[in-house]
């Protein structure tokens, strides 16, 4: 515990640097767990390399999408506790539960690529891939709300109203698609990972940056 959080009165207090260096150790691997989805293809007699990795095109667009997705997040994690000065136990549990969601995306991502392709299960496997998302943004923009609306005094520098107020516009931006997508599941796994990877792409350009 650094002397910040030793001085704030708060009996569970925590760094943010401690808090950040656990967290994103969690998201590092969520990342990096990714990647053990995408296997070098079994090439047939009567095809190339080049078709058999084609025919993966699914597992490599939902890796990138899923990676993004995680990128992003950690981008926006960094932004959300360099606001602060220290965490107190609320934040901490808050931003645990923001982690659980993390830390489920790799196994999303398994399935939702495991069963795309086959005649069953794909619905179920893209409404548990697009609800990820969408519980893991419901989980960052609740942490989010609750630092900049009941835990101001914490803020290492004083925002104002209608600053607090678009920073959380810009949160709860990404709630309506990923549960558009979770609700269009059941009519086209497709157009869930469209959706998703919409999501992703939007976020990474400089104009939704700045959470």
């Amino acid at each position: 515990m650094d002397r910040d959080a030793g001085r704030s009165g708060e009996p569970h207090a925590m760094s943010t640097g401690r808090l950040e260096s656990f967290s994103d150790g969690v998201i590092a691997v969520a990342a990096t767990l990714l990647v053990l989805n995408v296997a070098v293809p079994m090439v047939k007699d009567d095809q190339s390399l080049a078709q058999a990795l084609g025919e993966q095109w699914h597992v490599f667009l939902a890796y990138a999408v899923s990676f993004i997705t995680i990128g992003i997040i950690w981008i926006n994690h960094h932004v959300v506790f360099s606001r602060l000065r220290i965490a107190d136990h609320a934040i901490l549990m808050l931003n645990l539960v923001l982690l659980l969601w993390i830390a489920l995306i790799p196994f999303a991502t398994s399935l939702m690529t495991g069963y795309l392709r086959r005649g069953h299960g794909q619905h179920l496997a893209a409404v548990v891939y697009a609800g990820t998302f969408l519980l893991m943004s419901i989980s960052f923009a609740t942490l989010n709300w609750f630092i900049l609306f009941r835990r101001t005094a914490l803020l290492r520098v004083e925002l104002s109203v209608d600053e607090r107020r678009l920073v959380m516009t810009r949160f709860v931006t990404g709630l309506v698609p990923y549960a558009i997508a979770a609700a269009l599941a059941p009519v086209s796994p497709y157009l869930t990972l469209a959706i998703c990877g919409a999501v992703a792409a939007f976020y990474a350009l400089p104009i939704a940056s700045g959470a």
